[in-house]
């Protein structure tokens, strides 16, 4: 049995010197609707079939997992993941699942194979609906920007989808291989999100990490789209890293990232200014922050509870900007501004923000994507902002605004 096909759930380290060419794009080619895939920096995790699913009940999300995981272990089960995603209200029922054998593999990105083109589906032929429109859009993030010179709140983050709806059936693999293979190097996920949907993306924003007491969290806040002509997007880019209103969006999620991790770690570290990363489509911002436990049994899920919602996907105070985009944007976002990671019953794991997603049900997709809205912030730029982080996945499914 080759290293690509062993049932395995050991975690491998970050990377060996010579990984086996091969393995992480097995995984991707073996998800077929209904499994669980995601694939991060650090590792590429396939599973097919639910040993134990997670409750919904009154106890904390941290607790319900830990007790899911002890019972798995208790049946036997060598070593067991759970997986899956959340909602942004933490509230709703999550859909997390600890399968019976996942398969793991080292990172897309280290795998050569990863640079072989998608395949390639036939034509969806898509119809678009906006909800809301553009106008509305920008009419809300005007109010919002109205309000906040008002003092009423210092920043919200406003979402806007798009329903695209095909006559054929959707095709999940080469939607997932069209995203994996575009940016290798972040979190790319196919999860099943309840009642025949899946929830498939490609993210930036790692929310926290654990490894044994290592925490690592990094933030995204602060914008700006690619663009195909370099010296354009050099500038851009230089642009970025010098805009006083996304510096201090920015500056503002770090600070509260910094605040919620305080109480769980020692020796945090936050950089003084932030860098840059890039995706396919769009720059970011980004302050990578680093710490170790003050207490070791502090789980990865137990940290990411803590720090979400982040203002990168809320505003701030949370408690206003919740109701502002409840009054705001005309859709539950179920999935999209959540989680989505794993875990083990040691507390170690990822959980990543769930951006650059869309939720799939036979042939309909929901694509959702938001901005960072301030007392600076222009109502044409934001929604030019969004439509530019709609491209990740339209291009992944051959759609265009």
């Amino acid at each position: 049995m080759s290293p690509a096909s062993q049932a395995a759930t050991h975690i491998p380290p970050a990377g060996p010197a010579h990984p086996v060419i091969g393995a992480a794009t097995s995984l991707l080619d073996a998800y077929t609707p209904g499994a669980h895939f995601l694939a991060t920096p650090r590792r590429t995790l396939l599973a097919h079939g639910t040993a134990r699913q997670v409750p919904h009940d009154e106890r904390t999300l941290d607790e319900r997992v830990n007790a899911t995981l002890a019972e798995a272990g208790a049946a036997g089960q060598h070593s067991p993941v759970v997986i899956g995603a959340i909602p942004f209200d933490h509230d709703a029922p999550a859909a997390l699942s600890v399968p019976h054998a996942p398969r793991i593999a080292l990172p897309l990105a280290s795998d050569p194979l990863i640079a072989l083109p998608a395949g390639v589906s036939g034509s969806a032929d898509w119809r678009i609906r906006p909800v809301p429109g553009p106008d509305v859009y920008g009419a809300g993030v005007a109010s919002a920007v109205e309000r906040m010179r008002r003092g009423e709140f210092n920043k919200v983050v406003l979402a806007r989808t798009l329903e695209l709806t095909s006559r054929v059936p959707l095709d999940l693999p080469v939607m997932l291989q069209r995203l994996a293979r575009r940016d290798p190097a972040g979190y790319t996920f196919a999860l099943p999100a309840g009642d025949g949907r899946t929830l498939i993306g490609a993210s930036p924003e790692l929310l926290v990490s654990r490894q044994g007491r290592q925490v690592t969290a990094n933030p995204l806040a602060g914008s700006a789209p690619r663009s195909p002509d370099l010296a354009e997007d050099v500038r851009r880019a230089a642009t970025l890293l010098e805009s006083v209103k996304d510096l201090h969006e920015h500056a503002v999620v770090v600070d509260a990232v910094h605040r919620s991790l305080a109480p769980y770690c020692t020796e945090l570290t936050v950089p003084a200014r932030p860098s840059l990363i890039r995706t396919a489509t769009m720059w970011h911002l980004s302050t990578t922050v680093t710490g170790a436990l003050a207490v070791p049994d502090t789980s990865a899920l137990a940290l990411a509870c803590a720090l979400h919602p982040t203002p990168a996907v809320c505003g701030t105070p949370t408690v206003t900007a919740r109701q502002v985009i409840a009054d705001t944007e005309p859709f539950d976002r179920g999935f999209f501004t959540g989680m989505v990671g794993w875990g083990n019953a040691q507390g170690d794991g990822e959980w990543v923000v769930t951006i650059r997603c869309a939720e799939a049900e036979e042939r309909t997709l929901r694509l959702y994507a938001g901005a960072g809205v301030v007392a600076a912030s222009d109502p044409e730029a934001e929604t030019a902002e969004t439509a530019a982080k709609f491209r990740t996945f339209l291009s992944a499914v051959g759609a265009e605004l």
